[in-house]
């Protein structure tokens, strides 16, 4: 089956899931989406494992009153996942499935500690509330100054943060003010097979990875 046909069945096959107890104009808001999902797979721009589970992300957040766009562009470089808007605010989600390209085989928890970061201090400048969505059966490693609130980061912190990201991410670099005004307000875990969303508090699920002694150092 080509890619396109598969990608197009399995898209099918989750809107029935999502769409079988909702009112119509639930429906049609993630039909919408589905369609400019469709749009942009044609174009080679994004994936399935990906998209589903923007999709599943999408339907929660259009129950709590949001306004959802998918893959929105917020500068000439920069395009979110998720962008969503509700009164005067506006929420930003970006997904992150665990993906670690070859090249980073030998740190991969360096490598993804550093996206991560990175996504954090970028994209929350753009928003008024800041989330990252990811599946429930990885475990993600979020450092630990950034799950907190800005008022709590010391400067020593700051500077890990700034060494980590230098390490993948210089053009342009993180500034330390961008790594002191970061927010993560949001964690998603969005369950696919269940079609649920599970919102977790950043602090509290940085602890619980923490708890489990899965936590490790970024100076490695």
């Amino acid at each position: 089956m080509k890619s396109r046909e598969r990608f197009e069945r399995d898209l099918s096959s989750l809107m029935y899931r999502l769409t079988i107890n909702t009112n119509k104009e639930v429906e049609n808001k993630l039909n919408m989406l589905k369609d400019w999902l469709m749009k942009l797979q044609k174009e080679n721009v994004v994936k399935i494992n990906h998209s589903v589970m923007e999709l599943v992300c999408a339907k929660h957040l259009i129950l709590e009153g949001y306004e959802v766009q998918i893959e929105y562009p917020l500068n000439d470089t920069l395009t979110c996942d998720l962008y969503s808007i509700k009164g005067y605010g506006n929420l930003v989600v970006e997904i992150e499935t665990g993906f670690i390209p070859p090249d980073q085989a030998l740190y991969p928890l360096t490598y993804l500690s550093a996206r991560l970061a990175s996504k954090i201090i970028r994209y929350s400048s753009f928003a008024g509330k800041f989330a990252l969505g990811m599946p429930p059966h990885y475990i993600l490693p979020i450092p630990q100054t950034l799950a907190k609130p800005p008022r709590k980061r010391t400067k020593a912190e700051i500077k890990e943060i700034k060494n980590l990201c230098d390490r993948y991410y210089k053009k342009p670099p993180v500034t330390n003010e961008e790594i002191c005004n970061a927010r993560l307000h949001e964690i998603y875990l969005i369950d696919v097979d269940r079609t649920k969303v599970e919102e977790i508090d950043p602090e509290a699920y940085v602890n619980r990875v923490i708890q489990k002694g899965l936590s490790f150092n970024h100076n490695l």
